[in-house]
């Protein structure tokens, strides 16, 4: 009898087809790429009137099929305009806040009725004066509280904005009011690049150095900030103080209202162990110039599960 159910029972274990072993699962975050870009023409004309297919983007040298292309896009503007009020600054500081004001009301009285600013300094600290906002005179109130003194944290400065940046809807913009490089930072150039270029945002530094040979200035900070602004799809303003001061703030808007919003899936893109991904955005006519961010930090999960696990 029992050795009639161990036949029974090996029977049954025999018409059981084995388990299939478990293969090696490799997803593969797959997010829409957003890129803000601005058109001009040789003599720095902006072009605002571009469709679709006048465009072709490549991501690590793999053509992309643009998802997403909006011209002149409403999408709303979050502005941060970080204010350097570090000890050089000096009495240079007193007109470059009546600037920034003129700017906070062109862009919040003129603009999309979504558009909202926020107002940092910063010195050897990063100091959040105004989250947010479309209040202008919260941001008047809080740019008089603004005094100089103390080191320059610039890199600090654009890595904590970009962390307050990143999650919000919309465009996301960094405007940088400073005279010179970073002096007193706990995070340093590549930490700062990538902070903003994880929070897809565009840098615009507006350069206000009084001083125009270079004995005395930080040339090293200037190329830096040229390096930032261009890897992100910004470009750097040199003003005097006065009336140029406040036509750069009036050419970062005018950029601001005619760029292009490109976005794509990326497809096919090769493994590599660099995270960065490099974008190239061109456009069929050659005599126009294309300004937009160098790339972004893609994202890569690995889900292993080894067979018979």
């Amino acid at each position: 009898m029992i050795s009639r159910y161990f036949f029974v029972a090996a029977l049954l274990l025999a018409a059981v087809p084995p388990a299939p072993a478990q293969e090696t699962v490799i997803r593969v975050k797959v997010r829409l790429v957003r890129m803000l870009a601005t058109v001009k023409t040789a003599a720095g004309q902006l072009v605002g009137s571009l469709e679709r297919r006048n465009f072709a983007i490549f991501d690590n040298g793999i053509k992309q099929d643009i998802a997403v292309f909006e011209r002149q896009t409403e999408q709303p503007l979050s502005v941060s305009v970080l204010v350097d009020n570090s000890g050089s600054t000096g009495i240079e500081l007193k007109y470059e806040l009546d600037s920034v004001n003129r700017f906070f009301r062109a862009l919040i009285q003129d603009g999309n009725p979504e558009d909202a600013a926020a107002l940092y300094s910063f010195n050897w600290e990063v100091r959040l004066l105004n989250n947010f906002t479309r209040s202008l005179s919260h941001l008047d109130q809080r740019l008089k509280l603004i005094r100089s003194e103390g080191g320059t944290s610039l890199y600090d400065a654009i890595y904590l904005a970009s962390q307050d940046l990143q999650y919000r809807q919309g465009r996301h913009v960094m405007v940088l009011v400073t005279d010179g490089g970073d002096t007193t930072s706990l995070k340093d150039f590549h930490a700062a690049l990538e902070a903003a270029q994880l929070a897809d945002a565009v840098l615009y530094p507006v350069l206000v150095v009084p001083i125009r040979n270079e004995a005395g200035r930080n040339v090293g900070g200037e190329h830096a900030l040229a390096t930032l602004s261009a890897g992100t799809g910004g470009r750097v303003f040199r003003p005097s103080l006065g009336a140029e001061l406040d036509d750069a703030f009036a050419e970062i808007l005018r950029e601001l209202r005619t760029q292009y919003l490109i976005g794509y899936y990326p497809r096919e893109i090769p493994s590599a162990k660099d995270r960065f991904h490099r974008v190239t955005l061109q456009v069929d006519n050659p005599g126009l110039r294309v300004v937009t961010r160098s790339g972004y930090y893609g994202e890569f999960e690995d889900n292993h599960r080894s067979p018979g696990r």
